[in-house]
């Protein structure tokens, strides 16, 4: 007789570097961690703090680094959030057990916290001021703060191409080099960084299951990554899915206003999205109007005059991000570490509308008395149409039961 082997989940909290104390373990109630892109990931700890014990405690203090790990017994647990301690919050009921709730965050907090003035670019004589690749302007708000970037090739690849354009179109036009040197001011290290990678079609996570802890911040191209990390099928490893597929709010088409100054000629450069062809329209006309706009399709007005040295990435930076909402959904797991930012989940049993590969944008991992489960937000990419439905698991469900594609 074959005895299937029991699964236990593993958690290891480390404070300071090292594994906390049983006692304190044992006053644990829930730690939760939430990871995502953009803004700074958070781990939170509620402790029942009988007798005040743990109020002042040294392992609590702010700046404290912490770490927790997470897997299932006999397999190695993993690192799903490393940051530092940046506040605490008791509570003292008129009756019940005092609790204090401990809150971390990773070094992206330092990002948000400085906002100083200045501009990239570098003076070569005989020819003027000359824009820092974005690469290494992203590299230097990293660096300054602690962290090691890392940019995937494609994004690398994007980024030098946007750059070799705005560098061609400003060859001899002084004055429109200086415009695209990059300058930060009046705005945080964080939403600097997030403008830069919104216009090079990045997206900003911390891997945290890299070492060192909570110092990798990767600058990802989702473009280069889209076969599926894990699939879940509802039924079974998925518990709960939400998708929702909207176009209120969507936009069909981004329309700028370009002026060539050599010719003296302002042209109107419309970019959208076709859903039904599942291509890139691009419409250029002279003068200005809001050509191409219907009563069923929202256009969005980029409100600047633009170069063609600056039109690239101001389009891409608006139209991306709001073609990747037009279908988004929340869904939860048993626990499961491979639940990351930025990872692919393969979702099947859900029919082909809702069906195949989502990108998770958000993870949740929440250990309480319960157990540990994963919660997560996802979205479907405009990347993800280069693929058929079959392949992305996407199955019809036809009177209640579900067609499987041919060969399966």
């Amino acid at each position: 007789m074959t005895v299937a082997p029991a699964y236990a989940p593993e958690i290891r909290l480390l404070l300071a570097g090292r594994p906390v104390p049983a006692a304190l373990r044992a006053s644990l109630t829930s730690v939760s961690a939430t990871c995502g892109f953009g803004d700074a990931d958070r781990l939170e700890l509620s402790l029942a703090n009988e007798a005040l014990r743990w109020l002042d405690h040294d392992l609590l203090r702010l700046d404290t680094p912490a770490e927790l790990w997470l897997g299932y017994n006999p397999g190695p647990p993993e690192r799903v959030f490393a940051g530092d301690v940046i506040g605490s919050q008791a509570d003292f009921p008129g009756s019940g057990l005092p609790t204090l709730s401990v809150s971390a965050q990773d070094r992206r907090t330092r990002l948000a916290a400085a906002s100083p003035s200045r501009w990239f670019g570098v003076s070569i004589p005989h020819f003027g001021v000359a824009p820092i690749p974005d690469q290494l302007v992203a590299s230097t708000l990293a660096l300054e703060h602690g962290m090691l970037p890392v940019v995937d090739p494609l994004g690398s690849i994007l980024a030098a191409a946007l750059g070799a354009a705005e560098a061609a179109a400003s060859v001899n036009d002084p004055a429109l080099r200086q415009r695209i040197v990059r300058k930060q001011a009046g705005v945080t290290s964080l939403d600097f960084l997030k403008q830069i990678a919104a216009e090079n079609a990045w997206e900003i996570a911390i891997d945290h299951a890299a070492g060192p802890g909570g110092l990798m911040l990767s600058l990802m191209s989702p473009g280069a990554h889209l076969a599926p990390d894990r699939t879940l099928r509802y039924g079974a490893s998925l518990m709960e899915f939400s998708p929702r597929l909207s176009t209120v709010g969507q936009i069909a088409k981004v329309t700028a206003r370009v002026w060539i100054p050599s010719i003296r000629l302002e042209l109107t450069i419309s970019v959208g999205y076709d859903w039904d062809r599942q291509s890139l329209d691009v419409d250029v006309s002279p003068g200005f109007g809001m050509r191409g706009g219907t009563k069923e399709t929202e256009v969005m007005l980029v409100d600047e005059p633009l170069s063609p040295a600056t039109a690239p990435r101001v389009v891409l930076g608006k139209l991306l991000p709001r073609l990747n909402r037009r279908m988004t959904a929340t869904g939860s797991c048993v626990g499961d570490a491979a639940v990351r930012a930025g990872h692919v989940l393969r979702i099947e049993g859900v029919g082909e509308t809702y069906g195949g590969l989502w990108r998770v944008t958000s993870v949740t991992h929440t250990v309480d008395a319960g157990g540990w489960r994963t919660s997560f937000e996802a979205r479907k990419e405009i990347w993800f149409d280069s693929i058929p439905l079959p392949a992305q698991g996407a199955a019809r469900i036809q009177g209640g039961l579900l067609s499987l594609p041919a060969g399966l």
